[in-house]
């Protein structure tokens, strides 16, 4: 980092950063579409095109094509949760999920899809209604009640995966479910290849599909349970000790071995398992509250946790000693992101731990940093001291908004009614890096008021807390 005459910080090599980043998330894009190209491509030269020469040749040859579409989209979606860190580090780990959430129903409406249209097909070559052809496949063909039966799974997974209903029941339900589209992906495997025409013996087919199923094997193996296993038993985390950092919130000390060999940055996080009764399968996602830079060089990480619950709070309880399982660091919600030499930190409720670590990791120049923190009361300013502290040593501006929220805004609602927006605590925010971190519907709110502000989606940057 170097200073120009002005006191401003120069960062041309943070815009090449940035720009290297956009050019890997359009090429992320591009070989996302790509790979249904390629499945178009070699339905067409297998013949595909020759099916469509009556109309139940046309409705068989539609379901193959639907099928390869929606098995490919479950493949890229796979992959986008498979935590490969070329992903990770393109567009962020919580982008990666948002497509792969958003590629879900296209996926299942093309499988369904698929179903009905082979049925239909299929049954109007044997004269038979749908509803006969599936009892015919289902006892003249052996491998497809598993197909079936994947289909089933898949249906349950998204159905499960709409906010409104994934609310209703804990995470660990949610997420067990999940871990069905895993089968669903294995049962629908045998009826591809001993009925697909496309995977005959021999052809190119064959051996494309053959790949991506053991690729994305592989990549789900190597970085879902090798790659976390091995950072567990290496750097071995231990719970060194709980402090209490406010109402119903508390700070987990960990010390561990070779901690810079983690490579964590300020802002970033970490899936946690503490190993301790009743803890291990609970799976918790909480990001980094100290910048692991000076406190990784010290020997020991620290998270922040609010007790929102009974697998949260139940951390408050843990004993020195109890050895933490990790998946991570994941995130982009650091200085990777980095474009611009201002930046604007906003955060509510516990979205204020990772603010505070990558305000206390941020590279800027006194007066280049804005920092809002947003709570119902003062209560709900979790880490201020340290935030503001941290603000008077770096020369970064400190607002706080405490209140009711008014509907309709991110901010209280005297600010609101007086016409505050982001603008009115960075004049300049259009040219700045903007990082939210917080509850969904209240970081959507901060987003868009700085877009309306005429700040580029390239320097908006998100962590939201849901699932």
């Amino acid at each position: 980092m170097s200073t120009n005459a002005s006191g401003s910080v120069s960062t041309p090599p943070l815009r090449r950063l940035h720009r290297r980043r956009l050019w890997r998330e359009d090429l992320l894009t591009v070989l996302v579409v790509g790979s249904v190209a390629v499945v178009v491509a070699l339905f067409l030269a297998d013949g595909g095109a020759y099916g469509f020469s009556t109309a139940a040749g046309a409705l068989t040859q539609l379901g193959i094509l639907a099928g390869l579409i929606g098995t490919d989209l479950i493949f890229v979606m796979l992959l986008l949760a498979a935590r490969l860190p070329v992903v990770d580090r393109t567009i962020g780990h919580d982008r990666a999920l948002e497509l792969h959430r958003k590629l879900g129903k296209p996926a299942l409406y093309l499988l369904l899809a698929h179903t009905v249209l082979l049925l239909a097909g299929y049954g109007a070559l044997e004269g038979l209604n749908p509803f006969a052809e599936a009892v015919s496949m289902w006892t003249t063909m052996q491998d497809m009640p598993l197909a079936f039966i994947g289909l089933g799974l898949l249906i349950a997974v998204v159905a499960t995966s709409i906010v409104a209903v994934r609310r209703c029941y804990p995470y660990e339900v949610w997420h067990g479910i999940h871990l069905l589209s895993y089968v669903a992906v294995l049962a629908a495997l045998p009826h591809q290849f001993s009925t697909g025409q496309l995977f005959a013996e021999g052809t190119v087919q064959r051996w494309y599909w053959i790949l991506l199923y053991a690729g994305t094997v592989l990549a789900l193996a190597c970085y879902r349970v090798v790659l976390p296993v091995y950072r567990t038993l290496h750097h071995d985390l231990r719970v060194a000790a709980v402090e209490p950092a406010g109402p119903d919130t508390f700070s987990v000390y960990l010390t561990g071995r070779d901690l810079a060999g983690l490579q964590a940055r300020a802002g970033q996080f970490f899936i946690w398992r503490f190993l301790g009764p009743g803890m291990w399968w609970h799976g918790h996602p909480f990001s980094l509250s100290a910048d692991p830079a000076p406190s990784g060089s010290q020997g020991w990480l620290r998270i922040t946790v609010r007790s929102l619950g009974r697998g949260s709070g139940q951390l408050a309880l843990l004993r020195p000693g109890t050895r933490a399982a990790i998946e991570g660091p994941y995130g982009l919600f650091s200085e990777l992101a980095r474009t611009a030499d201002r930046v604007v930190m906003v955060a509510a409720g516990i979205g204020i731990t990772p603010v505070r670590s990558l305000l206390e990791g941020g590279r800027f120049a006194p007066g280049q940093a804005v920092v809002i923190l947003r709570a119902p009361d003062e209560a709900g300013l979790y880490l201020y001291r340290e935030i503001h502290e941290l603000c008077v040593a770096k020369g970064a501006v400190l607002f706080t908004e405490v209140g009711r929220r008014r509907p309709g805004s991110w901010l209280p609602e005297a600010s609101a009614a007086s016409g505050y927006t982001l603008a009115s605590y960075a004049p300049w925010i259009a040219e700045a890096d903007v990082y939210v971190c917080g509850p969904r519907d209240w970081a959507d709110l901060v987003l868009q008021d700085a877009r309306t502000r005429g700040t580029p989606s390239g320097q908006l940057h998100h962590e939201r807390f849901s699932w």
